[in-house]
């Protein structure tokens, strides 16, 4: 209950501060304007990440599907690397990022198969933090609409070809209808 020393502008924006952070509870968000990430249910592994970033926690999996075993996020969605991207620094920005986002996050967790040795971060030019694995930043691709889609395999959009990675840090170049873990000889490692 808010004291009633207060005057009636000061308690209006508590009122209003208060339900928008019961409101972004109950969506299983943060009122501080930080995201959150879903975090599986399977035993994880920290990895040591920049202490960058919006503070969450990205929980990294793996599936074995047509394409071979590559890497997920926790909600299912498949992760993809941009052979364009040289080292650990991100190439996609601007209209790319909106087809392509960016996974961002304060650190990365695995589960699965994933190898939490693997997972980092790195800055990007708009100041977020990006997750890293095998030393190359990480997306996911919005032609994706549920869990084991991997609409984004294969694409040459943005300037560059677009692979699911492997639990090895490769990216695996085929096709979705099968493929194997590759390098692309175009700064992979």
């Amino acid at each position: 209950m808010l004291p009633t020393t207060l005057s009636r502008p000061t308690t209006r924006l508590a009122l209003a501060l208060s339900a928008a952070g019961l409101l972004a509870a109950a969506c299983g968000g943060s009122s501080s304007g930080g995201s959150t990430a879903s975090v599986s249910t399977a035993p994880t592994t920290t990895a040591s990440a920049a202490a960058a970033g919006n503070g969450s926690v990205i929980t990294l999996t793996s599936h074995k599907g047509p394409a071979g075993t590559y890497l997920t996020t926790s909600a299912g969605m498949s992760v993809y690397v941009f052979a364009k991207d040289t080292g650990n620094k991100s190439t996609c920005s601007g209209s790319c990022s909106t087809y392509w986002p960016p996974l961002t996050g304060g650190s990365a967790q695995t589960a699965g198969g994933a190898n939490a040795a693997m997972t980092g971060t790195t800055s990007r030019s708009d100041g977020t933090t990006q997750i890293t694995y095998g030393g190359h930043p990480l997306y996911t691709y919005v032609g994706d609409k549920k869990a084991g889609d991997t609409n984004g395999q294969n694409l040459n959009l943005s300037g560059g070809k677009w692979w699911l990675v492997g639990t090895d840090g490769k990216p695996l170049t085929g096709s979705s209808s099968g493929s194997s873990s590759g390098s692309t000889g175009s700064g992979w490692s």
